[in-house]
């Protein structure tokens, strides 16, 4: 024959007693931590009460990071390189284009701006057509279509020729100039030595002629 067993575990939502030999144990949840009441159990698992201090955390980063109603709930945007580079690329503005002239605005800022939005300008019909570009000419980000621009290129070539020169060191021909200077301050010292010893001369010949 088969043997089982069948043991009788108590509840442990209420207070029971049990007897192991001949000790007598009485589990109450009020005394024990282990063991809580079907009230407050999720599932047949005890979940701890939520930390205020999480909670509001978590809160906060659950909240959109935008601007406020006053500018219409504007986000943050996720500023990747390429993005990163074109906001640069409009801070020099100034230099980019010397025909143009604009406000100074943020372009002494080190720092980029947190809200903002990019768009693109559409041109009317009435604008005239050298002020347009071309399908060919636009790009998809401004680094590209200043890149494309022949005119542009030219003006940053003689630029930077400009600031090589500026920047580079004198060489052979600022030796050159010093030595021009040396040379004529060497002639003037050697007339005036001579203009000395001329009119010392005439000076010592007037005394032999006296005595």
């Amino acid at each position: 024959a088969a043997l089982t067993w069948e043991p009788k575990i108590p509840s442990f939502g209420t207070a029971s007693s049990f007897s192991i030999g001949t000790r007598k144990t009485q589990i109450t949840p009020e005394i024990s931590s282990l063991y809580k009441p079907n009230s407050e159990l999720i599932d047949g698992l005890f979940v701890p009460p939520n930390n205020p201090k999480q909670l509001n955390k978590l809160r906060r980063k659950q909240l959109k990071d935008t601007t406020g109603a006053d500018w219409f709930d504007m986000p943050a945007p996720v500023v990747t390189p390429e993005l990163k580079q074109d906001l640069q690329l409009l801070k020099l503005r100034n230099v980019i284009d010397p025909k143009r002239h604009y406000k100074k605005g943020d372009t002494k800022l080190k720092t980029l701006p947190k809200y903002f939005q990019v768009g693109t300008v559409v041109e009317s019909a009435s604008d005239y057509y050298s002020a347009r570009l071309t399908k060919k000419e636009r790009k998809n980000r401004i680094a590209d279509e200043l890149l494309a621009d022949s005119s542009l290129a030219q003006y940053r070539k003689r630029k930077v020729r400009e600031i090589e020169e500026h920047q580079r060191p004198g060489g052979n021909e600022k030796w050159k100039i010093k030595g021009k200077f040396t040379l004529k301050r060497a002639k003037e010292k050697r007339h005036l030595s001579e203009q000395r010893h001329a009119s010392s001369g005439n000076n010592s010949n007037k005394r032999f002629k006296r005595l």
